[in-house]
């Protein structure tokens, strides 16, 4: 795809925190080549929501402008354990947990990714290699005291918490990875700043042009406060089925749902741009949003999928009334119905609850509550109805 470089630089630092730096990236961009972009992911865990595919989508970005992607698979550095924003010392992985996680990655970046134009590899085919002497020439590159000046580690210093050696080595195991594929532009969260920049030192020892390295901010969460995390429940796993995920994006704040946009969305720049404007002169942000969240549901599924997971949608929200505000509450830990209606002032007292509920007037989601005992757990989000008029978006921490 060829664009002008102000048009591609500007479609490139969508949704960036920093770049480390704009001007060394222009220089690349004009070189009128495939850059080779750097992506690495540690296999701690088996699964990925939205809140991981921010910096996947970036990579597709540069990949549909017909650059050249890599993705790592950390299956050394993984069985080391990567220390950043940790305030403990992490523990390592099994060979084991890292090559059975290392797997289900594979499928689901996939789904964001272009398999034809995506090349894997596995950082233990060169560190694997560097044997003693390739280690300890490694570590004489950095000193303890620059090591020091990354935040998460002075914290602990500072509060005589333990660090070990190996944790210091870490960065530097990252950054040999940029130097042994020669990479262009890295990317990562912004908890990943100190460990890019530390390749990008590497690459110039090594007579290498340093990479760019490209941050990323952490997608917020459903509650719009939090980042996106399972162990918050918060967050929207990308295998979830079509109507899950649409019901979960259509509760988010309007305001948020522009940060979801800039951060998830592969739409142009100008086209976010003309939504805007057309919220602004007056459309309902509820319409903006459905196409937000057919767009998601399309990537992670199917076109059809989104198509029904909208009919589905408004057989039950917008033929039954529901109405564009209400309140949203947030509540911790599990708790009866009842008691919940009655804490969100949906009802005035708990036996109210009990009998609107037994008169088939008490709603979640649409669908009629039957079970006056029933316990709403943690991790729900749904829209609380009693009656006709009183609704509240809920969620269950």
């Amino acid at each position: 795809m060829t664009l002008p470089i102000d048009t591609l630089l500007a479609e490139l630092k969508r949704g960036v925190e920093d770049v480390y730096s704009e001007v060394d990236l222009i220089e690349k961009l004009k070189e009128n080549r495939p850059l080779r972009i750097k992506l690495g992911a540690d296999p701690t865990a088996p699964d990925i929501h939205l809140g991981h595919t921010v910096v996947l989508n970036k990579l597709r970005q540069f990949q549909n402008f017909g650059h050249e992607v890599i993705f790592l698979i950390g299956d050394f550095t993984a069985t080391v354990g990567d220390p950043s924003g940790k305030n403990a010392t992490r523990p390592p992985l099994s060979r084991e947990d890292v090559l059975r996680n290392a797997e289900t990655y594979k499928e689901q970046i996939f789904k964001i990714l272009d398999p034809q134009k995506t090349k894997i590899v596995f950082n233990s085919d060169w560190l694997g290699e560097l044997g003693t002497v390739g280690m300890i020439r490694l570590a004489s590159n950095y000193t303890v005291a620059r090591m020091l000046e990354r935040d998460d580690f002075k914290k602990r210093f500072a509060n005589n918490q333990p660090i070990a050696i190996h944790e210091f080595i870490y960065p530097l195991l990252q950054g040999y990875d940029s130097v042994h594929l020669k990479a262009d532009v890295e990317l990562g969260g912004t908890d990943q700043t100190f460990n890019l920049l530390i390749g990008r030192e590497l690459q110039k020892s090594a007579g290498q042009k340093p990479q760019v390295a490209m941050t990323l901010p952490l997608l917020v969460g459903l509650d719009g406060e939090k980042k996106m995390s399972k162990s918050l429940g918060n967050y929207i796993g990308v295998t979830e089925e079509p109507n899950e995920m649409f019901g979960k994006i259509m509760s988010i704040s309007d305001e948020l749902m522009w940060d979801w946009y800039n951060l998830l969305s592969f739409r142009p720049l100008e086209e976010i741009a003309q939504l805007k404007a057309e919220v602004l002169a007056g459309k309902n942000p509820r319409d903006i949003k459905i196409l937000l969240a057919k767009e998601i549901i399309a990537r992670f599924h199917n076109d059809s999928a989104a198509q029904a997971a909208e009919q589905a949608f408004i057989n039950r929200f917008q033929k039954g009334a529901l109405p564009d505000e209400m309140p949203e509450l947030s509540f911790e830990g599990d708790r009866p119905l009842a008691n919940l209606l009655k804490e969100a002032e949906l009802v005035s007292s708990t036996s109210e609850a009990i009998r609107s509920i037994q008169q088939g007037g008490v709603k979640i989601d649409g669908e009629k509550v039957e079970d006056t005992k029933l316990v709403i757990t943690a991790g729900t989000r749904a829209v609380f109805q009693v009656g006709k008029r009183k609704f509240a978006r809920i969620s269950v921490n």
